[in-house]
């Protein structure tokens, strides 16, 4: 797995208000730069003064309230209180067919906003190999788009990211043995995914659920076959012809729906 080790760059502008401002245990209590554009945020969207509290959270760690002590030339000078423990993530895994930068950032964002555990992107029959090799990646941008999510739901957990594996090393590898594995598919779906998540998923339990999307391109007939033999059910979200990005979406929906019904 790869998980979030650098300290955050604030992922929003300043002159968009965000709900939770995150930070790594290693930057609150103590200094934050000026020039860091959370530092920005507190002070002209927020309009933070010394003694102002604010929301705050450690990243995959516990929320609270941060403090602005004082502000001077170079830094801000930041206390934190933790006060709770932000809910589990949902026991839900996202399988997707990697897909262009910008659909994977729209991904990114609002998976972590919905709360998914693992999201793995892999290279499918129909992916472009170039896309593994964006900046998006390289860089470590993508972590921005996790933290922009997460941010937007006030909360502090992160999913765990990989982007490396092919679809095929991916099922080889040891699968949970409680698993739902469904499959979203325009073409050979057998059932829709609500039918298909009629059983709801018990947050108690160790019941976990696997959601595989294929590329912007779809499936093809080899993808299909090997999710098939590693136990994956083909579903569908009706006959609309969606956008990667708006099904991952939808499908989110309708899983946390069924974990959580009322």
């Amino acid at each position: 797995m790869i998980r979030l080790v650098s300290p955050p760059t604030h992922p929003e502008s300043a002159t968009t208000r965000v709900n939770l401002i995150l930070f790594t245990s290693a930057e609150i209590p103590g200094r934050l730069p000026l020039a860091d554009p959370r530092a920005q945020h507190l002070l002209t969207v927020l309009r933070r003064a010394p003694g102002d509290r604010f929301v705050a959270g450690i990243i995959n760690g516990p929320l609270g309230t941060a403090t602005l002590l004082s502000v001077d030339a170079a830094a801000l000078t930041l206390d934190f209180t933790p006060t709770h423990e932000p809910p589990p993530a949902a026991p839900i895994t996202l399988l997707i067919g990697l897909p262009r930068p910008q659909t994977a950032r729209d991904i990114l964002r609002d998976a972590a906003t919905l709360g998914v555990s693992y999201i793995h992107f892999v290279t499918t029959e129909r992916t472009d190999p170039n896309y593994a090799a964006a900046s998006l990646w390289t860089s470590g941008e993508w972590q921005r788009h996790l933290l922009t999510g997460a941010a937007q739901a006030c909360d502090t957990r992160l999913p765990e990211v990989t982007w490396t594996h092919s679809l095929a090393s991916y099922l080889a590898a040891p699968q949970p043995h409680s698993a739902r594995r469904l499959a979203l598919d325009n073409y050979e779906a057998t059932q829709t995914l609500g039918d298909a998540l009629l059983t709801r998923l018990d947050a108690t339990s160790n019941t976990t659920l696997t959601l595989a999307l294929g590329p912007e391109r779809g499936w093809g007939a080899a993808d299909r076959a090997a999710l098939r033999s590693a136990g994956y059910t083909l579903c569908s979200l009706g006959q609309r012809v969606l956008r990667l990005e708006t099904a991952v979406t939808v499908a989110l929906g309708l899983a946390l729906h069924a974990k959580h019904p009322h």
